[in-house]
């Protein structure tokens, strides 16, 4: 029989022991990949460190000339002043040629040789000389700093004019961002960088143009494509319900096919309306916002009735400007919102009052189960209710109110915000600019 080898090493130690040989790797260890973090910028990076702010584009061009003239302006006066002290240096006093024995007399009354003189006198002339050089260099540095100051305001100036296009850039974006689509740079010029910059966005904004063109004439042939059939169906529906000699089995499918060709009706006219409305408003005009929420509530009243719930209204004389269509589809979608998520013997109230600084603020306010905080950022989505609503239910809407009153506000520039209410509900506050 074969002896097995000891285990843990020749010697029969147990391997693990304490003079145990741990095995070697079959491969050296990789090192640990160590990726870069991304480079921020922060004040004071680059040539820049200096400045305890994030400078413009307009500030480092400035900079820049100056900077570059100051530099100049320093290397010229340099050399200028090494290649004048070499000249008095080649150049050098004059020396007189005196015989021996004669005698000078100095201008401060001492009489000396003329050898003493020349050495005087060479020194003189070096003095002189020095001092010559230094009022050279103060005077060049004074008028260098006067137009280095000078090269900086017509740095900044010039910066101004180099960046122009920009600018005019810069106002064709904004405009645009407030739905002109029709705005175009239509920048002059040589074909520089500034010039296909601009050409560039043009052809942009044609893309979108055409973009918001065919989605306009989209939404005009859904609207009458869809529309049609729905409006047929509920005729034909409703000339069957008339027949008094249906059935009660054919009455309620009747009845079940309308409400839910009414709620397709409410999809297709939520959806329709959230597209028109999700681009800012051209065409303004002064609506006064108590009579929006008026007309609102008398929409509502009957519905609240047979819910039981209590309608109050405090509505303060404040003019706004937008549509007033539109803002009086904001009023009806939160108080139809405020009503159909209520309670037994809840209550309603909206309000209108002026803001400081001009425009109005329409706020409801309502009853009902709590909201918890951290939904009231997707009650504004479309298609999102609140967590445990249930959905089956027609009367409750189709999902799309909350997002047509965030998409007419923004078109009218606005704001809105929700607040939950600490016994239950909601607080809706808008805000419109004002005329």
């Amino acid at each position: 029989m074969t002896t097995p080898p000891p285990v843990g090493g020749p010697s029969g130690m147990p391997a693990g022991g304490p003079h145990a040989v741990p095995p070697r790797p079959a491969q050296a260890p990789r090192p640990p990949k160590i990726h870069p973090q991304p480079q921020v910028y922060t004040p004071g990076d680059g040539l820049l460190a200096w400045m305890p702010f994030r400078p413009t584009i307009r500030i480092r061009l400035t900079l820049l000339y100056g900077g570059m003239f100051l530099m100049a302006g320093v290397v010229l006066l340099l050399l200028m002043y090494f290649f004048v002290q070499q000249a008095f240096h080649e150049v050098g006093p004059p020396k007189l040629a005196i015989g021996p024995g004669v005698t000078i007399s100095t201008p401060d009354g001492q009489t000396v040789t003329a050898q003493t003189f020349n050495q005087w006198f060479t020194g003189y002339h070096n003095a002189a000389s020095q001092r010559s050089l230094d009022t050279l260099l103060r005077k060049s540095l004074t008028v260098l700093l006067c137009l280095a100051v000078i090269a900086f305001i017509a740095g900044y100036a010039m910066a101004g004019r180099v960046l122009s296009p920009l600018g005019r850039i810069t106002r064709t974006a904004r405009e645009v961002a407030g739905s002109d689509l029709h705005r175009r740079i239509e920048l002059d010029g040589p074909d520089d960088e500034l010039k296909e910059l601009a050409d560039t966005f043009d052809g942009m904004l044609d893309r979108l143009d055409r973009s918001f063109d065919s989605q306009r004439r989209f939404v005009a042939n859904a609207s009458h494509e869809l529309r049609t059939p729905l409006a047929i169906n509920r005729t034909l529906l409703e000339v069957q319900l008339s027949d008094p000699q249906a059935s009660p089995d054919l009455q309620q499918l009747g009845k079940t096919l309308l409400a839910t060709n009414e709620r397709s009706e409410q999809l297709v006219e939520g959806l329709l309306l959230l597209a028109r409305s999700d681009n800012e408003l051209l065409d303004r005009r002064p609506v006064e916002l108590s009579e929006v929420a008026t007309r609102a509530l008398e929409q509502v009243r009957p519905e609240a009735s047979r819910r039981e719930v209590e309608v109050r209204a405090t509505l303060a004389p404040t003019t706004v400007s937008g549509n007033g269509v539109l803002l009086e589809r904001i009023a009806l979608n939160l108080v139809q919102n405020a009503v159909r998520y209520n309670l037994a013997d809840g209550w309603v109230e909206i309000s209108t009052a002026a803001v400081p600084g001009g425009g109005g603020e329409l706020v409801v306010s309502n009853t009902g189960p709590v909201v918890p905080g951290y939904e009231l950022e997707h009650i504004f989505e479309p298609f999102r209710r609140v967590k445990g609503a249930d959905r089956t239910r027609s009367d409750k809407g189709v999902g799309l109110g909350l997002s047509i009153v965030r998409s007419v506000v923004r078109a009218h520039g606005g704001a809105i915000e929700a607040t939950p209410r600490a016994g239950g509900g909601l607080t809706m506050r808008v805000r419109i600019p004002g005329a």
